[in-house]
């Protein structure tokens, strides 16, 4: 079943085009990855769909209903939630409270405990600086609270937006681990990401965007066989070292 549906997104920033004609779909339970360099279009398609910007043109549609052009505390309480590049913490606050603002939205409210529980089961460094300030946390655990945040609206998709950058392999390690657990768990997931490995050792299908368009898509195997994924659309070379 087709849980999410975007058809020729269109996102300008007055003259300049972030997202010129982005389409795609995302089925129940699948992981989809959005592949791409800096500039092609992904942080805004995921922006765009989480209602933080409004689309020029197009239209998105969750679940049969049109859902772009709503605020995003609507979409978010529609199921849908987005770990945004960069993190987007309240450092001043702790990493606990942090956790309780994304639940914000949640309907049911007799959730929050499981919800936090699950939260710190996914990333037990979390449970050990629950009191800390956020803003003294390490990149990694950023990362890892941001990500235990977003899920605590209890969405039915995930979007992440670029969850491995700037962070040293173990970390980025065991944040694909919890994500790969998560998508055991039968959530939903879209992730943007500019690491062919990481992105299509977990996705299922992938769309690969450059200056706003999708220029290829196809089943995850698939385009890691493609040597056009690399050479063409993301500028690295798969020819052997001389």
């Amino acid at each position: 079943m087709v849980e999410l549906k975007v058809e020729h997104l269109e996102v300008r920033y007055g003259d300049l085009v972030g997202v010129a004609d982005i389409s795609l779909r995302v089925e129940a339970g699948r992981v989809v990855a959005l592949l791409g360099s800096n500039g092609a279009g992904k942080t805004t398609t995921l922006s765009a769909i989480a209602g933080l910007i409004r689309p020029s043109r197009g239209r998105v549609e969750w679940r049969g209903e049109i859902i772009s052009g709503l605020p995003a505390y609507a979409i978010v309480s529609k199921g849908l939630a987005l770990s945004p590049e960069g993190w987007r913490l309240f450092v001043a606050q702790t990493v606990e409270q942090n956790l309780r603002l994304g639940a914000t939205a949640l309907a049911d409210r007799s959730r929050i405990d499981a919800l936090f529980e699950r939260a710190y089961a996914l990333f037990p460094r979390l449970a050990e600086r629950r009191r800390q300030l956020a803003g003294t946390l390490s990149g990694g655990e950023r990362q890892m609270l941001a990500l235990g945040r977003a899920l605590m609206s209890e969405p039915k998709l995930l979007m992440l937006d670029e969850p491995s950058l700037g962070l040293a392999p173990a970390v980025v390690e065991t944040l694909y681990d919890a994500l790969a657990e998560l998508h055991r768990q039968g959530l939903t997931l879209l992730l943007a990401e500019q690491s062919i490995p990481l992105a299509l050792g977990i996705a299922d299908y992938a769309y690969v965007l450059q200056t706003g368009r999708v220029a290829l898509a196809g089943p995850a195997a698939e385009l890691e066989r493609n040597d056009q994924v690399r050479e063409i659309y993301l500028g690295v070379s798969s020819a052997p070292a001389q």
